[in-house]
């Protein structure tokens, strides 16, 4: 190696770490979240959800819950997995087929949702770096899948219903073990910290509206536009997502009594960051890593080389984007994580499809349906271990084997449905989000 390129190598790698787009984008998302996660908020709604849903409609409102849950990261792997097997045994049914049709929703579902979520700036983050190899000045906003991941909302929670009930709950029958757990109802705390949040919500979606309504307001660009790379709004949205868990956060953790002070307030942001140091870990991995990309030209040439070849052989359009989702699975059996995943494929994927025509932002589309509907079937999924223990609760015979079985048709079902879904938006050329495009 040049003598120049080992003295980059060192003195640059401060820089790299630092200027890595992901990293502060998470950090200061997760800053939000972690107050309401930690305060009891999320773990209230679940249960406030799941409780509360009439027993005709059980079984999608807990994969619904379980889409939504991924708001609040990893929480609802250990939150609402085991709550749906308890609230099946409570009602009648075989807990094993509620704790899948969580896991299902949770994991499977992992990048659908109403709102935006942890994933959205973590992703986003990453698609950036990546199509600046091609584009340096090309910036990639949070919501840019927001509209696609709504509808992907309404047909995993659909699919996942529909394979529940016709495929899972007739092969585990009737539950006959021992074992049993009361379902623990709302207290009278956390029901008075649930209308506090309300509250706070609406009183928070009030200002943003006063910010972003108006034809002169705040948020809006200087023309008057809302919705842009540019504009106030989408380039703080970020920080937008933190104080959206902020203030419900702050204003259920008062009222319920699991916050006193500011202590506590700073003692839940402390552990949220120290629950973050995997991920630090990898963004200074994930940094040095797009840097040598960049440095030696190599996702450039791979990106030529691997159009043109594609090109020549006439593998474009939607034949292609397919076997980018089904590689992306395939990928996800041997790397768990979606963020260390999309940092290794995104340099090489992302320059390639745009010079092919197509969007940072739809390669990231069709990545995390790919990454999604294999999270389930995977045993290098970090949290696939608790699954199995929270399974072993109702029957000690569960193993990998048991799970990875029950949860196949659930994969199956949500490729072959979820890439319907990407089709149909493909053919009819829909927005993919506010600033989202599916052509580059």
């Amino acid at each position: 190696m040049p003598r120049d390129g080992i003295q980059r190598i060192f003195g640059e790698a401060v820089s790299n770490f630092t200027g890595f787009a992901p990293l502060g984008v998470v950090l200061v998302a997760m800053l939000g979240v972690g107050v309401a996660d930690k305060g009891g908020l999320i773990k209230a709604l679940l249960k406030k959800t799941v409780l509360g849903a009439p027993d005709r409609y059980i079984t999608a409102v807990v994969v619904f819950a379980g889409i939504m849950s991924n708001v609040a990261s990893d929480a609802a792997y250990v939150v609402l997995v085991p709550l749906g097997a308890i609230v099946f045994a409570a009602k009648g049914r075989h807990p094993l087929v509620g704790l899948a049709a969580a896991f299902a929703g949770v994991s499977g579902g992992f990048s659908a949702n109403l709102v935006l979520s942890s994933l959205d700036p973590l992703l986003a983050g990453l698609t950036q770096e990546a199509a600046q190899i091609i584009n340096p000045e090309y910036t990639v906003d949070p919501s840019v899948n927001l509209y696609f991941m709504i509808a992907s909302t309404v047909v995993v929670t659909f699919l996942g219903t529909w394979v529940t009930e016709r495929i899972v709950a007739p092969r585990f029958g009737e539950y006959t073990g021992e074992y049993r757990e009361e379902v623990e109802a709302l207290s009278a705390e956390e029901r008075r910290g649930l209308r506090a949040a309300l509250l706070g919500f609406l009183a928070f979606l009030a200002v943003v509206l006063l910010m972003t309504v108006p034809e002169n307001a705040i948020l809006r660009g200087e023309e008057g536009e809302l919705i842009g790379a540019a504009t106030p709004f989408v380039a703080g949205m970020v920080p937008l997502i933190a104080v959206f868990f902020v203030i419900p956060g702050l204003c259920y953790g008062y009222a319920s009594g699991s916050i006193k002070s500011s202590n506590d307030v700073a003692r839940f942001v402390t552990s949220t960051m120290a629950d973050m140091g995997g991920y630090v870990a990898l963004a200074f991995a994930a940094g040095q890593f797009v840097a040598y990309f960049n440095w030696s030209n190599l996702g450039t040439i791979l990106a030529v080389a691997g159009a043109d070849f594609l090109q020549a052989i006439d593998f474009t359009g939607l034949p292609l984007i397919l076997v980018f989702i089904i590689v992306a699975g395939f990928v996800n059996f041997f790397i768990g994580s979606a963020s260390a995943k999309w940092a290794i494929m995104a340099p090489v994927f992302v320059p390639m499809l745009m010079q092919l025509g197509y969007s940072p932002e739809f390669a990231q589309m069709a990545y995390r349906i790919g990454d999604s509907v294999t999270n389930i079937i995977t045993p290098l999924m970090p949290y696939f271990a608790i699954i199995i223990a929270f399974a072993q609760k109702w029957d000690k015979n569960v193993g990998i084997g048991t799970l990875i079985a029950t949860m196949i048709p659930y994969s199956i079902v949500f490729l072959v449905g979820w890439t319907i879904l990407l089709v149909i938006w493909f053919l009819f050329g829909l927005p993919i989000g506010p600033v989202g495009t599916i052509f580059y």
